[in-house]
């Protein structure tokens, strides 16, 4: 083999419940790959049913890579994925296995694949400063500075989401300009004027021919797999995960459970472990938990469409990834790639 010639790369995008992991666990079975979790959930240990992590016996012996990576109250981002990512793939390219990326968090897609906007350093005095407004204040608080600086960070971004709120008022004061227009420039974007295509960023993903693969099932047969699937979790025991998770003593003036985690760890803001807690903690019933937790993934899986229908060069199939005409399609598509 040429060492020249790219190394493949596919990817299967698409929401929550379309049935990336089936659709990435066959073609690794068929193709002798290996997968590439591409979700900002599954790096947090501890935190499993609820984030859909793949169990070891159902993973057909295929190896899943970025799953477990940090403890829930670290911070990670966007670029500590593309780090970890480019490590893994380097990792597979020299054992011949063939990348399959099964990606449900446009962010860290893009990051991977177009490497990252020239986005300010972090500023732990500016972060102090901002952490202290919210324990004084709340998170509430800081959410409306965000608002007054960059509404359109502020839309996207969850009151109580404290670690990206703070992120978000850090780039937009050293940078001097909205989070969206720092990304607009990084994707090379000036004046409504995109770059010739040609023209490729100097940190994007290089050396790899890309399939990418979108899953995009009809939305009623998504919505009622998404609430199925909620049901599912919680037979697989997610409620007593989420006990374990928030069983809590005080050390230090501090909430942490015996595994150590603060209450405030951002997990426990994610779709479900927040609502299971309110349940936990008497502020809903669990029926109350159960429909928001529904709705509220349908509605993520929503704005994943929206994201990933952004995506150049995708090509869409209208249905499930565990369906076998899914399957025989993509290895189609692979056929097609590869030989183009």
């Amino acid at each position: 083999m040429n060492s020249a010639a790219p190394t493949r790369l596919i990817v299967v995008l698409g929401p929550t419940a379309s049935g990336k992991s089936a659709l990435g666990i066959e073609l690794a079975k068929r193709l002798d790959g290996e997968i590439l979790v591409c979700d900002s959930t599954q790096v947090y240990r501890h935190f499993d049913i609820g984030t859909a992590k793949v169990p070891p016996r159902e993973q057909h012996g295929i190896a899943h890579h970025l799953v477990d990576l940090v403890e829930p109250d670290e911070v990670f981002t966007a670029g500590d994925y593309r780090r970890h990512a480019l490590l893994a793939l380097d990792d597979l390219r020299r054992r011949a296995k063939l990348p399959i990326l099964t990606a449900g968090t446009g962010l860290y897609l893009r990051a991977l694949l177009e490497g990252l906007a020239d986005a300010p350093t972090r500023s732990e005095e500016l972060r102090e400063r901002l952490r202290h407004i919210v324990r004084k204040r709340g998170a509430t608080h800081l959410h409306e500075i965000l608002a007054r600086l960059d509404p359109e960070s502020a839309a996207r971004i969850a009151p109580r989401d404290t670690p990206k709120i703070i992120r978000a008022i850090e780039m937009r004061i050293l940078a001097g300009k909205p989070v969206a227009e720092i990304f607009r420039a990084g994707r090379g974007e000036a004046g409504g004027e995109v770059r010739e295509k040609a023209e490729v960023r100097k940190n994007a993903l290089q050396g790899y021919a890309i399939t990418k693969i979108g899953l995009a099932p009809p939305r009623p047969a998504l919505y009622a797999r998404i609430d199925g699937r909620v049901e599912g979790m919680l037979a697989a025991g997610w409620l007593d995960e989420v006990r374990a998770l928030v069983s809590s003593e005080v050390r230090e003036g501090v909430r942490h459970n015996d595994r150590g985690i603060p209450a405030d760890a951002k997990p426990f803001q994610f779709i479900g472990y927040s609502h299971l807690r309110a349940h936990l903690e008497g502020r809903i019933s669990l029926a109350d938990a159960v429909a928001k937790i529904q709705q509220s993934t349908r509605r993520f899986a929503k704005r994943q469409l929206t994201w990933f229908r952004r995506e150049p060069d995708v090509h869409w199939l209208e249905s499930f990834g565990d369906a076998a005409e899914t399957t025989a399609a993509a290895l189609a598509l692979i056929g097609a790639r590869s030989s183009s």
